[in-house]
């Protein structure tokens, strides 16, 4: 091996989607297609008034100040995502809902050229997104004027983002987007949707030394690494609109995996070792439920220098 490599992780390597046995029970008993009152997205009245604010007295429809606060400390570097998604399990979000049949949605985009998609039993229903990389996003709003700025014909439902991430589960989405087509667009990935279905504090991957651990200890079984260590992925990164780089908001991968080996490794040889490296960390609990995308860097331990 010569110098460095990154490699994506195979399908293999993928983190188990099966939901954990709490947000299931979550779901049975609370209902995912259902917001925080427990009505039905399907079938309600959302004219007049009752499409401004619903289940929030004296709800102005503006940004929870926590939230702002949040994505102001990680835009000025003073924070990170952990903050951001704290700040908004507290928080009240618009779910975005279109009044018309899937039939008549065909084709329909939003504003920024997104094709919509919607349930075709549904009169009213909860709208979804293709992600770049093919995965089901679901859009969320932190103000009623963001979602109308977005799309005009989408109606707002205010519910907590608990409710909005159960629902998202419930919607096979593995992505919330908050503040699509504003200045700064947050990715809320699949182990942080979890962690605010369960109404639990998330602790993003690349900060978790127990996921470390587990990962260097599987890892030990292959005398080829020599050391791992994560890292924060660069697909953490995001940009506001107006071109300012952010540390955090991407869509992934989110964890990025250095190993140091040995030196004198084919290509087949090292071909083999991923395939077998991924194979025991699918096995690890930890690494299925808390990591949503993986990239995998090689150095040779020969050259390994301090960061």
């Amino acid at each position: 091996m010569h110098g460095e490599q990154e490699q994506g992780a195979p399908d293999g390597a993928k983190p188990r989607r099966e939901l954990p046995g709490h947000i299931a029970a979550a779901l049975a008993g609370a209902g995912g297609a259902a917001d925080s009152a427990g009505t039905p997205w399907a079938g309600r009245d959302l004219s007049g008034d009752a499409a401004k604010i619903h289940n929030f007295e004296d709800d102005d429809g503006t940004a929870d100040a926590g939230y702002l606060a949040a994505v102001e400390a990680l835009l000025a570097g003073r924070g990170g995502e952990a903050g951001v998604v704290k700040a908004l399990a507290t928080a009240r979000v618009f779910v975005p809902v279109m009044a018309t049949l899937a039939e008549e949605a065909d084709g329909v985009s939003d504003a920024h050229g997104h094709a919509l998609q919607a349930d075709k039993q549904a009169d009213m229903a909860l709208v979804t997104l293709k992600a770049p990389d093919g995965r089901t996003a679901m859009p969320v709003f932190t103000s009623a004027a963001a979602l109308e700025s977005w799309h005009p014909e989408a109606r707002p439902v205010a519910v907590y983002a608990a409710r909005a991430a159960l629902s998202a589960v419930s919607e096979g989405a593995q992505l919330l987007v908050l503040d699509p087509g504003s200045e700064m667009t947050f990715v809320v990935r699949r182990p942080a949707v979890w962690a605010l279905a369960q109404q639990r504090d998330w602790t993003p991957s690349y900060l978790d030394d127990q996921l470390e651990s587990a990962l260097a200890s599987a890892a030990r079984e292959f005398p080829a690494v020599r050391r791992l260590e994560t890292r924060q992925g660069a697909g953490t990164a995001s940009r506001t609109a107006a071109g300012q780089a952010v540390a955090g908001g991407g869509a992934g991968p989110e964890l990025q995996v250095v190993l140091f080996l040995e030196d004198g490794l084919d290509a087949a040889a090292l071909q083999a070792l991923l395939g077998r490296l991924n194979e025991a960390w699918a096995q690890l609990d930890a690494f299925a439920e808390n990591v949503d995308s993986l990239e995998v860097k090689l150095q040779r331990a020969a050259q390994e220098t301090a960061p």
